[in-house]
């Protein structure tokens, strides 16, 4: 239990803790089960898509278990240290290892094809569409910090799981609809997605100045300041990344094919 010098008392869910990591040491596991399975069967499976897996896996779980975690209770810096491991560094990670081509490549013929009819379902088709991905993403930042729902969500296990849940998954979603590693049956143009994604950046940068100028519920103006900041410095530090990765895709689909091969 902590408190965080506001009289919130908070339970660090330590209990939890030794399931979680199991919990992921298993998608560990069988991520790289999966790639011994893949490579025998077909071309090798790139090491660098199973270290970003097992990079990406580690910074989901420092966010949720151990240290940072567990100071995120007191310290809304540490907080927003695990936001942006969380729902920024971790599915860039995640995406980049191509988890769902490795499914495919991995899975029996009946699994795959049932697999490849949920990517091509309507809910996953709304899903992934970068307006919905974005306001799913930005939208639920802004709702967490500008609301009395962070200072709620630190009295109540299930909605503080929650919470860290939608950030995970919408960072995810994101990613996913903003760069394509892997199968993606609804595809938008890059100029569609590099649109969506300027606005997406500008609705972050502006949450973390507000954020500096108007504390969460419970978090002092230091505080909030110093978590502004970080928000906003290494938010746009993360984001270069997806915007080169963006870049990139997007001259290599159109330059032309004469050209040299990089």
């Amino acid at each position: 239990m902590h408190s965080n010098g506001h009289g919130h008392i908070h339970d660090n869910g330590t209990g939890f803790e030794p399931i979680l990591l199991i919990l992921f040491a298993l998608v560990i596991v069988i991520y790289i089960a999966a790639v011994v399975i893949s490579s025998r069967r077909y071309k090798k499976w790139p090491l660098y898509r199973t270290f970003f897996w097992i990079l990406g896996t580690i910074c989901t779980a420092s966010a949720i278990i151990g240290p940072i975690a567990n100071r995120a209770h007191m310290d809304f810096t540490a907080h927003m240290v695990g936001h942006l491991l969380l729902g920024m560094i971790a599915p860039i990670l995640l995406v980049l290892a191509a988890p769902i081509t490795l499914a495919l490549r991995t899975l029996d013929v009946q699994s795959a094809r049932r697999l490849s009819q949920v990517l091509k379902s309507w809910p996953l088709s709304i899903l992934s569409n970068p307006i919905t991905a974005s306001a799913l993403n930005i939208g639920g930042l802004w709702i967490l910090y500008t609301t009395g729902l962070y200072g709620v969500m630190h009295h109540n296990a299930l909605l503080h799981a929650l919470v860290h849940f939608h950030v995970f998954l919408a960072g995810y979603l994101f990613t996913a609809s903003m760069i394509y590693m892997d199968p993606a049956p609804h595809r938008f143009s890059f100029m569609f997605r590099a649109i969506v994604f300027t606005i997406s950046l500008a609705g972050h940068d502006i949450l973390s100045k507000y954020i500096f100028a108007h504390p969460p519920s419970g978090v002092t103006k230091e505080q909030a300041e110093n978590g502004g900041m970080l928000m906003y410095y290494a938010g746009d530090a993360i984001d270069v990344a997806l915007i080169c990765i963006l870049c990139y895709q997007w001259f290599k689909a159109t330059r032309p094919k004469g050209s040299l091969a990089l």
